[in-house]
């Protein structure tokens, strides 16, 4: 499993995770009032199915991911953002080791994943 204590500082990684349903994925929510933040690191190839939901931006920390966005594929690697607009279609190839932070405008996008003591 991914790990982004590795990676980024206690600041960042003391937030909760973010539950999100996708494998090898390690993820930190910063609720920000209406919209969240979440940086998140993948240890294995992932795709993400066609989906829509409020605009969402993003930044690669680390890695490659193609996404296509209504219809376009983009390539995206370390150093480039993207922009998606509220309700159009995207979707994803995400490869292992790839790090981002994701900024969606929806204070309800991800819930905090529960961690049981």
């Amino acid at each position: 499993m991914a790990d982004l204590k590795k990676f980024l500082p206690e600041i960042i990684t003391r937030h909760p995770k973010a539950k999100i349903p996708l494998n090898g994925l390690d993820s930190r929510l910063i609720q920000a009032g209406n919209q969240q933040f979440i940086f998140m690191e993948f240890d294995e190839d992932v795709e993400v199915p066609p989906h829509s939901h409020n605009a969402q931006w993003g930044i690669i920390l680390e890695g490659e991911m193609e996404i296509t966005i209504a219809g376009k594929v983009h390539n995206f690697k370390k150093g480039d953002h993207y922009f998606i607009e509220k309700d159009v279609i995207h979707s994803a190839k995400i490869k292992a080791g790839y790090k981002d932070l994701t900024f969606f405008d929806q204070k309800d996008r991800y819930e905090e994943e529960l961690v049981e003591k």
